[in-house]
């Protein structure tokens, strides 16, 4: 299983809708409930699930589900 399809299980227990199919250019817009809190909780979730941490600054760069992904596999030891 690689690192996307790890993160879309993360994503449908998040949001508990198991139809979602998170692509690199999927952004909070295309993903229903995806608002403030719900953000907090995925990242949350990412974090724990491969015990890592994401800091301030990588967070406001993230502008859809890619960056997110990048990033979380550079944390990630190969």
């Amino acid at each position: 299983m690689d690192l996307l399809d790890r993160l879309n299980e993360i994503f449908c227990e998040v949001f508990d809708d198991d139809d979602i199919k998170i692509t690199p250019e999927m952004t909070a817009n295309d993903v229903d409930g995806w608002d403030s809190l719900s953000h907090v909780n995925l990242i949350v979730a990412i974090e724990t699930k491969f015990n890592i941490r994401f800091n301030q600054k990588e967070l406001l760069t993230f502008k859809n589900v890619g960056d997110l992904l990048n990033c979380t596999r550079s944390k990630i030891p190969s």
